[in-house]
């Protein structure tokens, strides 16, 4: 396989985990920040990013010689044979994707990419934007191509190493093989399409998820309504083909990087057009309300009547990540409900196993963070499960019992198994079916 010479602008998520995989398929990578902070701790093989796998793949291919850092864009492109624009395009004003990161880096290296260089939109982009950008190169010896990611923080890694497809879109049928042969030795399905089809397939997928995570979260609701498990009722629906198991599970809402902002991008994208996406809407309003419904629910726990105040209850956080195995705290639904608990007036201690090093003024007055989980159920009146973190599920559950100041776990996530807390006598609340309860709920009411 030719080994092509290749330049990712932006070393997050997505820059850094292409980066690295791209050159562990035998490519030649130049990675470029505008952080010089970041750079400079790249060079010394320190990863901020909490992603598995990811650390060793980048100093594997570094040690290979085949990964180096640069910082700013001009420096990287000057020989690259294709060049990944991995930029943030945050939510703008009006729920837009804002735009000026890629933008910015296209101006800035349009005169300097060599002929023939493609210019390769991995950035999650409104339809449009790859000839927005080949409006802005303005050059005729530069295809403009996009390549959409599907990259899950925590699984990036294995994501980009096993994809289900790799999606690749230009209105230059050779500029776009070309791209495709990056992955060659990958073997996945490939879609070669136009590129305001690649740049849609992006918005369509993500939008369809967030999608599945509200109808399951409503679908939960409904189970606590008429005495149905949401366990069994997500099994006997998983097995069918045509739905598939994954993104079946309730949760406090769904949050991240992209998922929120993709949503209200699309949103607007519809409006533009004339167009009333209302399944959409109603996608952001299920998910709105799931803040409220793990507050009724720490409530119910606590003995406290629906919208009582909880001035004085003292309360465990495990989790504040928006989802485990990754450090990313943006649009978490943990921090979102953390926030509704405070404004009530509960006082909170939080553990989450990604935050053990920062600094606890991050956080300010909404919680007192602490560095193992029991320390976050001390004397606390409940524990509040927000992310499924692995080790939650295999803690001395016996410990925090004698700990606790009630027996009581409100499980978010359905993480941790009930018959293990009813042992060591926890009264359990999850999502979806009714509590399992082994001792009396304090009967306060405020």
């Amino acid at each position: 396989m030719h080994s092509y010479r290749v330049a990712v602008i932006g070393a997050g998520y997505v820059g850094l985990t292409a980066a690295a995989c791209f050159a562990s398929l035998g490519h030649h990578v130049v990675c470029a920040d505008v952080d010089e902070s970041k750079i400079a701790r790249l060079r010394r093989g320190l990863i901020d990013i909490v992603e598995p796998e990811l650390a060793e793949l980048v100093a594997e291919s570094v040690a290979a010689g085949r990964l180096t850092f640069v910082y700013g864009a001009p420096a990287a492109v000057v020989d690259a044979e294709a060049v990944f624009l991995c930029v943030p395009t945050p939510m703008g004003e009006g729920g837009m994707a804002d735009l000026a990161a890629v933008e910015s880096v296209t101006d800035q290296v349009r005169d300097l990419l060599p002929a023939g260089t493609v210019l390769v939109n991995k950035s999650t982009v409104p339809v449009g934007t790859a000839a927005r950008l080949a409006a802005l190169v303005g050059r005729p010896d530069v295809a403009v191509v996009s390549n959409p990611e599907f990259l899950r923080e925590g699984s990036a890694v294995r994501d980009f190493l096993n994809p289900d497809r790799i999606v690749v879109g230009s209105d230059d049928r050779v500029a776009a093989e070309r791209i495709t042969a990056l992955y060659a030795r990958l073997g996945a399905p490939t879609v070669l399409t136009d590129a305001a089809s690649a740049e849609m397939v992006k918005y369509a997928a993500n939008c369809f998820l967030a999608m599945k995570l509200s109808y399951i979260n409503a679908i939960a609701e409904l189970c606590e309504r008429l005495g149905a498990d949401i366990g069994d009722v997500t099994a006997g629906m998983g097995y069918d083909r045509r739905i598939g198991p994954s993104f079946l599970r309730p949760g406090p809402g769904w949050g991240g990087s992209c998922l929120p902002k993709d949503v209200h991008a699309l949103l607007r994208v519809a409006d533009a057009t004339g167009f009333d996406f209302d399944l959409l809407d109603a996608t952001l309003k299920v998910n709105d309300r799931q803040v409220e419904r793990v507050l009724d629910k720490v409530c119910a726990a606590c003995g406290i009547a629906p919208g009582g105040s909880l001035d004085g209850v003292r309360l465990g956080l495990l989790g504040l990540t928006f989802k485990a195995n990754t450090n990313d705290l943006r649009d978490s639904p943990a921090l979102a409900v953390a926030r509704a608990l405070r404004e009530r007036g509960a006082e909170l201690v939080a553990y989450d196993p990604s935050q053990v090093n920062t600094d606890p003024a991050v956080f300010g007055e909404l919680l007192t963070l602490v560095g193992d989980p029991y320390q976050a159920a001390k004397d606390v009146t409940a524990v509040v499960l927000l992310t499924e973190w692995q080790e939650f599920r295999t803690l001395d559950w016996g410990q925090i019992a004698d700990s606790l100041a009630e027996p009581v776990v409100v499980d978010t996530r359905n993480h941790v198994d009930p018959d293990v807390l009813s042992r060591v006598g926890i009264n359990w609340y999850g999502v979806g079916t009714a509590p399992r309860l082994v001792d009396t709920v304090p009967a306060v009411t405020r």
